[in-house]
């Protein structure tokens, strides 16, 4: 394709995000799977950012797992997401920042339902003023937290002490991104690049200084699927996807993979270790697996957070690797103590996986590339 027309194409792809005075509703999931994560985006956009982010302690879940398990009716779900929006609009907001890509891509189903079926919005608006009394305005910009690292990478990037890059060798390290399904498979218009060119994450990554891995299970779910997962017969799927996509990886060596999604992390983080204790077999180098991150928690790293504050000792896949090639310090004997210093306890080790600082040794400073 001709150079003009792929910007022609890629005009298309490209989203309003907004850029501060956010409204933020949490995800279920993300809080119990990896809980420095959201918290770390907050005191990113607060503290080095500078942006003014709101939380209503009384927001609740979306529903969306219950709504696509086919436990929860729709319209349930949607008088629990015109609750968060009254929330947003009692505050004085406008502008939604979403952490879960379930609810982001729940988000915009009901206001694109809403925006073809404006009955179905005045239906779902009486619903909530029987049960409440509230009453709300759709918001002015609706962007996952994904979408606003990424319109903000670059300011990240200025301030970042540490970049995607070996301290050893000088090179970019090498970067699997894995893009939500929720994200913008549904919706391709509401998504950085769409479903087939996603770049929201590809351009934190090389703003950081990092190189993209292409590789054939690029786009290949993760395997999470609510059913795949939560019903327990199918959890073979679940792991067979992900497994699929580490072989695909593997010849290209990635030093890291980023998602922007809740069970994308977990899943492609725990399934190394499974995958591990039944067929002997590992994806990292040494025997290490390959360290799974969130955007905010990479984010977090290059900014200088505490590896541990940022909540990466939460992770089934050590992260030490990573932050050896970097250089970025940490205290390895810190990894599993508390805020107020006590032992939280060492998860036990695995009979193949190597974890924690398990055969890594710190670079001399004389090999380091200035």
């Amino acid at each position: 394709m001709k150079i003009e027309g792929k910007r022609r194409l890629w005009q298309e792809y490209q989203k309003e995000i907004a850029t501060d005075k956010f409204f933020y509703v949490r995800s279920c999931v993300r809080q119990n799977f990896f809980p420095g994560a959201e918290q770390i985006f907050l005191r990113i956009m607060r503290e080095s950012l500078g942006k003014t982010v709101y939380e209503n302690p009384g927001h609740t879940t979306c529903t969306g797992i219950g709504y696509h398990c086919d436990v929860v009716p729709f319209n349930t779900t949607m008088t629990v997401v015109a609750r968060q929006f009254a929330l947003m609009t009692e505050a004085g907001y406008e502008n939604l920042a979403v952490s879960c890509i379930t609810s982001f891509g729940l988000y915009t189903e009901i206001l694109e339902t809403w925006h073809h079926f404006p009955e179905v919005e005045e239906k779902t608006r009486e619903y909530l003023r029987k049960a409440t009394g509230r009453e709300f305005s759709i918001p002015k910009n609706l962007a996952h937290a994904s979408d606003i690292v990424y319109k903000l990478r670059h300011e990240i990037a200025e301030k970042a002490p540490f970049r995607l890059v070996n301290q050893v060798t000088g090179r970019p390290l090498k970067v699997v991104e894995h893009i939500g399904c929720h994200y913008s498979k549904m919706f391709p218009h509401k998504g950085v690049g769409g479903a087939e060119y996603p770049y929201v994450l590809a351009g934190l990554v090389e703003a950081l200084g990092g190189e993209i891995v292409d590789y054939p299970e690029r786009r290949h779910c993760c395997g999470f699927g609510f059913r795949q997962y939560v019903v327990r017969a199918n959890r073979g799927y679940s792991l067979s996807c992900s497994k699929k996509k580490f072989d695909s990886m593997e010849p290209y060596q990635p030093d890291l993979i980023i998602t922007n999604c809740p069970g994308c992390p977990y899943f492609m983080d725990r399934w190394q270790y499974v995958v591990s204790e039944m067929q002997g077999k590992t994806y990292g180098e040494n025997g290490h697996g390959i360290p799974v991150l969130t955007y905010e928690e990479l984010a977090g790293l290059v900014l200088g957070y505490d590896p541990w504050e940022i909540g990466l000792q939460t992770h089934q896949v050590s992260s030490e690797p990573l932050l050896v090639k970097m250089g970025i310090p940490f205290d390895p004997d810190k990894k599993y103590l508390g805020k107020n210093g006590e032992l939280l306890g060492r998860p036990a080790k695995p009979n193949y996986l190597k974890i924690d600082m398990e055969g890594l040794t710190m670079p001399s400073p004389a090999l380091v590339v200035p």
